[in-house]
């Protein structure tokens, strides 16, 4: 339904609220418009119970907010500790690197060791094969340490000389053979010694970094696990604290809808008020003019005026102000601009209860703040002041939509030249667009003039 805050029901009551206006016209003074049936009058229990509920949600969302800054805080810091093991992680695997890069270093010295050492043992070998020649040569030739018989069986000096010259050759050759494996024996025990430390230290290293990498990797895992179980709890508090500061919205609109019902309902009392004294006056005047045909009723309705300072001028450069403003069903007072509310369908699918801007009897409301205070429902506004057919229609008259069975349904003003300015529907926003005649009421409503 286009540009109202009323139900189906409150449309349809456009119709009846004519019909009763041509009653009481009739009635016993015969003096100005009607008034309405009141509208709803919340109680001031229903007000304050609704605005109990909303300062609760507000409550609640404060607690909600605390307690998200308290989880962000935390959060914070686990991320701060995850980056932290991440560094970590990375130094233990350097570590672990450098730790097999020596391990695999010491293992090459080994192998090294090893070589040299096999190439000590066949020195030692050979030397070991030398003194067993020599041990076979002393046992073919007797004793050599001391062998008298080497030089008893001499047959003459010089052979007893080249003897004595064998024998001390080959008692230096057994004494630089055994030295010889001496060496070789106790350089292939520290060379491997030393190959076995240097890979025993290897080893020890990098079974040491390797245990390193798995701890710094597990810390890693650990605290990646609570920074995501923190997000999650995070992530459900963010949905919460959402779903609670809607329910605060929902109960916000609760509480103006219920004063707007209060403030409506006042203008009515306000409005009645002001009727009932102008039937006072006129059946004052009426009781004192002599009787005319049997009645005192004046012949014509009086035309109501604008208040001082007010023009149609001032009342459409209001209107065209709002050029440009999103519609907003429920939106719009005296003051300009307000939050729309929900109406359970097509406004809520739009979103006007999240926008500022104004429906179609908003504004109106603003427009004519300075001329009229206006109900906001376009099927009130319609019999708000004269009405006058649409050959004579002009500009500032308003003009409305509807009738039949439906009811009245959109108000617009009348700018001239076939244009007017509107609050169109939901999705859309306020702007100026020719005259529709489709469904047009016969009448323009008329406050100024």
């Amino acid at each position: 339904m286009r540009g109202e805050t009323g139900s189906g029901t409150g449309v349809r009551r456009g119709v009846t609220i004519g019909a009763l206006g041509v009653v009481l016209l009739l009635g016993v003074t015969g003096t100005g418009l009607a008034v309405p049936p009141p509208p709803p009058n919340p109680s001031d229990s229903e007000i304050n119970s609704s605005k109990a509920d909303a300062n609760a949600k507000a409550g609640d969302v404060g607690r909600l907010t605390n307690q998200l800054a308290q989880a962000e805080s935390k959060l914070s810091q686990l991320n701060d500790e995850v980056e932290l093991k991440m560094e970590e992680a990375n130094k233990a695997r350097v570590d672990a690197d450098t730790a097999q890069d020596a391990a695999s270093q010491a293992d090459r010295e080994a192998q090294s060791a090893r070589t040299e050492s096999d190439a000590a043992q066949a020195t030692i070998d050979k030397a070991r094969a030398d003194l067993d020649k020599f041990a076979a040569a002393s046992f073919q030739q007797g004793s050599t340490v001391g062998s008298v018989s080497a030089y008893l069986t001499a047959n003459s000096p010089k052979e007893l000389l080249g003897r004595a010259q064998l024998l001390d050759a080959v008692g230096g050759s057994r004494l630089n053979a055994l030295d010889t494996m001496k060496r070789a024996q106790t350089e292939k025990s520290n060379k491997d010694a030393t190959a076995r430390k240097k890979l025993e230290i290897a080893q020890e290293r990098k079974r040491a970094a390797d245990a390193a990498k798995h701890e710094a990797d597990n810390a890693q895992s650990a605290a990646q696990h609570a920074q995501d179980t923190q997000a999650a709890q995070n992530d459900k508090l963010e949905a919460d604290k959402a779903g609670v500061e809607k329910q605060l919205f929902e109960a916000q609109q609760k509480v103006s809808g219920l004063q707007g019902q209060r403030q409506r309902y006042e203008d009515w009392k306000a409005q009645k008020a002001r009727e009932d004294e102008e039937r006072a006056r006129q059946a004052a005047l009426a009781a004192s003019k002599p009787s005319q045909g049997g009645g005192g009723r004046p012949s014509s309705r009086p035309v109501q005026s604008a208040p001082a300072g007010a023009s149609v001028e001032a009342v459409v450069r209001r209107a065209l102000s709002q050029l440009g403003l999103p519609y907003a069903w429920g939106g719009g007072n005296t003051s300009g601009p307000t939050r729309g509310i929900r109406d359970g369908g097509t406004a809520d699918r739009y979103g006007d209860y999240m926008k500022i801007g104004f429906d179609c009897s908003g504004l109106m409301i603003y427009a004519f703040a300075g001329v009229k205070s206006l109900p906001h429902y376009s099927g009130y506004q319609y019999n708000a002041g004269r009405k006058v057919p649409l050959s004579q229609m002009r500009r500032g008259d308003m003009l409305f939509w509807g009738g039949s069975a439906r009811g009245i349904h959109h108000v617009a003003m009348y700018l001239g030249n076939g244009q007017m300015v509107e609050a169109p529907q939901s999705g859309l926003r306020v702007r100026i667009a020719p005259v529709r005649y489709g469904g047009i009421m016969p009448y323009a409503t008329r406050l100024i003039g």
